[in-house]
Order: C-alpha cells, then sequence, then structure tokens
C-alpha cells in the first residue's frame, strides 16, 4: 500500500453556544482542517485537527503549508504503521506537532482499515464499552452558568467544566463554582479552569475561598511552576491541560506535584501515536486522564475516543465528545453521547466517514 494523495479542507465550525473563557479566548466560529490520505489500494485514511485561536501554538492555516513541505516523504510511502512514517516526516520536518495530529490521525485510519480492524484493537484492546463525558459550561453569568450544568446534568452529565476569568472578576469566579456546585449537589465532579489565565496570586485567592467544597483546579496559570505554587497555597487537586503537552512536561508537572489529572489532547502531543505514548506514560505516573483534542468535528472525537477505549477505566477521567459542541456534524453517524457517556466506533480504522457534500471541494490536492 502507497499514499498516492493528500486531500486538504478548511471548515468552519460554529458553537451552538459562544464559549468564553479566561484572558480574551473564545470558541465561536473556529476553523477546522480536515485531511485525507488516499493509497493505491483505494484506501481513505481521515484525519482533522482543529485549533482554537490564541490558545496553544497553533493556527488552522499552518496545516496546508506543513504538508505540502513535508509532501516528497509522504507520496509513496506505506502508510501501514504510523510510528515509522512519522519519524521519516519529523526527520524532514521538525515541530509543527498540531499539522502533523492531523496526518498521524489519517495513517491510523489507514493502518486500521487495511488491518480491517477498530483503532482500538491496535491502541491495547478495548478496557472499556463506554467513557463519562465532562460538560464544559461557558464562562457567563454564574446564575446561567449553574443552569447550564442542571440542563446537562438532567442529560446524564457527572462532570462539569467550569470556565473562569473571562472578566477577569475573582468574586465572580467564586461565585460561578459555589453555584455549579450547589446546582449539581454532592457528588458530581466540579473543576474551575482558567486556561492559564490567571496569576497566582488571583487563582490562589479564588481557591482558597472555595477550599470548602469538593472542588478540582485546572490549569490556572501559564507555567507548571506558578499551578504547582497554586496547589500547595489552596490544597486542592490540580489538573492539567496546556502546559502539558509533552514527555518532559509530563515528568515535570509530576516530579512537582501538580497532576492530579491531565488533559492529554492529541494536537498538543502531535496526533494518535505521541498521545499513546503519554497516556502509557501517565497509567505509571499514576495521573487520571482527560482523553480529548483542542476542538473540532466527528474525525477527531473519534480519534480520541478509540485511544479512551483501550485505556484502562479507572485512569480515564473523562472523554470529550466534541462535535457535540459545534455545527456541522462531518459524520452525522458518528458516536454521540448518551446518558453522560459515548463509546468508541466498531467501524475499521477510525469509524469516521465525513460528508463530502458537508466538506466540499479540496481547498489543497498534493499528488
Amino acid at each position: 500500500m502507497k499514499i498516492t494523495r493528500v486531500s486538504l479542507w478548511h471548515v468552519p465550525l460554529t458553537s451552538h453556544e459562544a464559549y468564553y473563557m479566561a484572558d480574551g479566548k473564545a470558541c465561536e466560529t473556529v476553523e477546522t482542517v480536515v485531511v485525507a490520505l488516499d493509497t493505491d489500494d483505494g484506501f481513505r485514511g481521515w484525519g482533522e485537527v482543529c485549533p482554537i485561536p490564541h490558545y496553544l501554538p497553533a493556527y488552522a492555516r499552518g496545516v496546508a503549508p506543513v504538508l505540502t513541505e513535508i509532501a516528497p516523504v509522504l507520496l509513496g510511502a506505506d502508510p501501514v504503521g504510523p510510528d515509522a512514517v512519522m519519524a521519516r516526516v519529523d526527520g524532514w520536518l521538525q515541530g509543527h506537532v498540531y499539522a502533523k495530529s492531523a496526518l498521524d490521525i489519517a495513517l491510523w485510519d489507514l493502518t486500521g482499515k487495511a488491518a480491517n480492524l477498530p483503532l482500538y484493537r491496535l491502541l491495547g484492546g478495548r478496557q472499556a464499552k463506554d467513557m463519562p463525558l465532562y460538560h464544559s459550561i461557558t464562562c457567563v453569568a454564574p446564575d446561567d452558568m449553574a443552569k447550564m450544568a442542571r440542563e446537562a446534568q438532567a442529560t446524564g452529565i457527572k462532570q462539569f467544566q467550569v470556565k473562569l476569568g473571562a472578566d477577569a472578576n475573582n468574586e465572580a469566579d467564586i461565585a460561578r463554582l459555589r453555584k455549579v456546585r450547589e446546582a449539581v449537589g454532592d457528588g458530581p465532579l466540579v473543576y474551575g479552569d482558567w486556561n492559564c489565565g490567571a496569576t497566582s496570586l488571583d487563582a490562589t485567592r479564588v481557591a482558597r475561598a472555595v477550599a470548602d467544597l469538593d472542588i478540582m483546579i485546572e490549569q490556572p496559570c501559564a507555567t507548571i511552576a506558578d499551578c504547582a505554587r497554586v496547589k500547595n497555597a489552596c490544597g486542592l487537586p490540580m489538573k492539567l491541560d496546556e502546559t502539558a503537552h509533552d514527555i518532559p512536561s509530563l515528568l515535570e508537572a509530576h516530579a512537582l506535584g501538580c497532576m492530579d489529572a491531565v488533559a492529554l489532547k492529541l494536537s498538543k502531543f502531535g496526533g494518535l501515536s505521541a498521545t499513546r505514548k503519554a497516556r502509557d506514560l501517565c497509567l505509571y505516573l499514576g495521573a487520571k486522564m482527560c482523553i480529548e483534542d483542542t476542538w473540532g468535528s466527528d474525525i477527531t472525537t473519534c480519534a480520541l475516543l478509540h485511544l479512551g477505549a483501550s485505556t484502562h477505566p479507572s485512569r480515564v477521567l473523562n472523554v470529550c465528545d466534541l462535535s457535540g459542541y459545534v455545527s456541522p456534524r462531518l459524520d452525522a453517524n458518528a458516536p454521540t453521547r448518551q446518558n453522560g457517556r459515548i463509546e468508541a466506533p466498531n467501524g475499521a480504522g477510525l469509524g469516521a466517514n465525513p460528508d463530502l457534500d458537508v466538506l466540499g471541494a479540496p481547498d489543497l490536492v498534493l499528488d
């Protein structure tokens, strides 16, 4: 099997409701990038990456130039066994892991289709029939966020991510956490996420003010050291996200004791290949994992679900149905949440089959 063509589409995804985060970050309409690899055997592998603006060193329009640059080592390559292809790609062009993430996912899709197996079988075997979801609540007025939490809880959701810091108002952030905690009652997981947008002082003040509650905090500051300082000051459990993006950062966070949980996002690490290695390290380190991606639709959702399904349930904090937050759906038959949980698809490869009518004509073709 040889790769004969690379195609790329830019697709705007619109959030069902505007999604506000700290430090001016927002998701309203965000461009996702879909990649397809065609082979001489007639298989097509799909990948996707959707960078959030101002979130990480990644942008949607950077993917096409990366694919153009690596085309000489990609076209004609045997896609079965993504690690080998990605090693050649990394030797040709270093870095740009977000752009390579979509490529790596497409290689895994082709590998699964060649083997006629769902990807969870190739990533370690299915260890969970379905997995818990969390619901991310946009940073708006505290009472509105509590209402959103109750509505999500009515659908079976038991984990709630409370976005903080959009208005740089500590008292409002304290109210957000208290009101959501009260709205969902005892038991469900509630955690407040600053997305790197707080100083250690402000995050510590907010966290100490809710330290009497069952609350987890997430990524308050832009460095691992500052996140560790906040945790040490408030005593609440800590989840890391943006600053946990490779093996060294995971080891640093573990050594500083501030990684009770961690978000393993495919595009932060560079696709399924690299995120699988991070998953295996976290199994050893003992951290709970949120297995997801930055943003996107059905293709990347299917990819993360396969990795989640092949991970021991005791270490999976949650997964994410990214496609449930946006429209249009790229594959109307892809998995959806059911009673607060979601299953990985069972078809060969990813199990995602994007609608070509939704995608339209490709913006780039390399052959």
